[in-house]
């Protein structure tokens, strides 16, 4: 089911009435209709797959009861095994079984000897790198003693397939969100309405910006060849606003839908094309992800604590397999490889933790420096960019080969007005609130009151009338 769709503003208020009028006062029948909600949410899309789900909460329940009952060191590397195996294992074969099939063809082919295997029609579930995450989370910390097994399936299981976060984040911890499941909630109506704010600012990014780049998109990409390079930069341009219109967007009708429902999830996103080095940037853009490859798999490595070369090596894998995670194309190879290389140099040079603060705190307008800094990170992620959008890395090469030619300086295909007036009010909604939690993060205080319903009207017009062709979230896919 998508957030944009006629299905979901159908769904939404009939769980919401019936979660908080009919089972207010039971927590476990809250529980209860929050799973069975959760599920008929993920199986509109395909019900075929929701045994996955059910499979991987039934094994990580049954690891976290297993470890929580032994201290033997055997018995516990034994049961975390178990559960990076199955969860793993399902993660590889639906996801990345082809990719690896055809690369060992390939090989093969390089040595002179040739194969011609057919392709296994494996349908990719949705949100599989999302939930199994999650779910690892808990084996791990239960495992590494940082939090105690629970008891209680309804809100383990619960805590897996939460509807709202369920197929694209944020990647959740159970030390956060799984004792928000054994707490009674109480609605709260400050904590309801700002999460209204911010599903209505996520679909202004998803349906406004998102779907009407898109169109631009994927129109120019597939037949580059026939474009100039100014062109081309524009679709790139466009590229990096659709795939943070699109995911953000999500995070934050996850964010604000959770909140309806008295939970509070993790921020997502915190205006990462304000950064001013990659460092930065990767604070700020996707932080459910990169928090949970740096807490699961880079300092397990040795993090930046041992020699110089051991964290090169560190900082390479952890860049690589973010990439990897997000596809099974080289082009998500290269991707996290290039950002492994902007990274690089500031880790060096210990300047990786420079710009912990929010840019141009205090003042309205960046100094000239702090904009340089901004202008040259973003060039450096629109680059990236090329390889995550690209169909290969033949056609990405290629891309930036016409990019960077004669013709970058021809005069560029036109976009629309109203998608131009969308993408000012996006950047300059978003430098003004970049110290709050989101764009309509208005707080209680009384000075936006007069531009409160102004802008609700605008925002809601704009959806209506300028919205882009139905697009489903570009991060479904991963």
């Amino acid at each position: 089911m998508l957030f944009n769709s006629i299905d979901f503003a159908i769904f939404l208020p009939i769980v919401f009435a019936l979660y908080w009028f009919v089972f207010p006062k039971n927590l476990k029948v809250q529980n209860a209709f929050l799973l069975l909600v959760s599920y008929i949410f993920y199986g509109w899309w395909d019900w075929h797959f929701l045994w996955l789900i059910a499979l991987s909460s039934m094994v990580d329940f049954g690891v976290g009861l297993g470890l929580a009952g032994t201290e033997n060191k055997r018995h516990r590397r034994l049961l975390l095994f178990l559960s990076l195996t199955v969860n793993l294992g399902l993660l590889a074969y639906f996801k990345y079984c082809n990719f690896f099939l055809d690369n060992f063809v390939e090989a093969f082919r390089f040595f002179g000897f040739s194969m011609s295997p057919r392709n296994l029609e494996i349908v990719l579930p949705v949100g599989i790198s999302f939930y199994t995450f999650q779910t690892l989370s808990y084996s791990i910390d239960v495992y590494r003693q940082k939090i105690k097994a629970t008891k209680d399936v309804l809100s383990f299981f619960a805590f897996v397939s939460f509807f709202p976060q369920l197929v694209a984040g944020p990647i959740e911890r159970a030390s956060a969100l799984l004792p928000q499941f054994h707490r009674p909630r109480v609605f709260d109506h400050h904590k309801a309405v700002d999460g209204m704010r911010q599903i209505l600012w996520g679909l202004f990014k998803k349906i406004v910006i998102a779907d009407n780049c898109a169109t631009f998109v994927d129109e120019i990409f597939p037949h580059y060849a026939d474009h100039t390079g100014s062109t081309l930069l524009l679709a790139v341009f466009l590229f990096s606003l659709q795939i943070y219109g699109d995911f953000s967007g999500y995070s934050d009708i996850a964010i604000g839908t959770a909140r309806l429902f008295g939970f509070d999830l993790m921020k997502n996103f915190s205006f990462p094309y304000f950064s001013r080095d990659i460092a930065e940037f990767w604070r700020r853009w996707h932080i459910s992800l990169s928090t949970w490859f740096r807490d699961y798999v880079y300092i397990p490595l040795g993090g930046s604590r041992g020699s110089t070369t051991k964290t090169i090596r560190n900082i390479f894998i952890i860049f690589i397999v973010s990439g990897f995670w997000h596809g099974a194309n080289w082009t998500f190879v290269v991707w996290g490889t290039l950002h492994a290389l902007y990274f690089l140099p500031l880790m060096l040079r210990s300047k990786n933790r420079k710009n912990l603060n929010v840019v141009a705190e205090g003042k309205i307008f960046p100094r000239p420096k702090e904009l340089a800094q901004i202008v040259t990170t973003f060039a450096l992620t629109l680059i990236a960019w090329v390889f995550f959008r690209a169909d290969n890395l033949g056609h990405a090469f290629s891309y930036l080969g016409q990019i960077f030619s004669a013709s970058l300086f021809e005069t560029s295909k036109t976009i629309e007005q109203s998608l131009t007036i969308s993408i000012v009010v996006l950047i300059v909604i978003e430098w003004c609130q970049r110290l709050r939690e989101h764009g309509l993060h208005w707080g209680h205080e009384s000075r936006y009151r007069l531009l409160r319903w102004p802008a609700y009207f605008a925002l809601i017009m704009a959806i209506f009338l300028c919205g882009g062709s139905q697009h489903e979230f570009v991060y479904f896919q991963f």
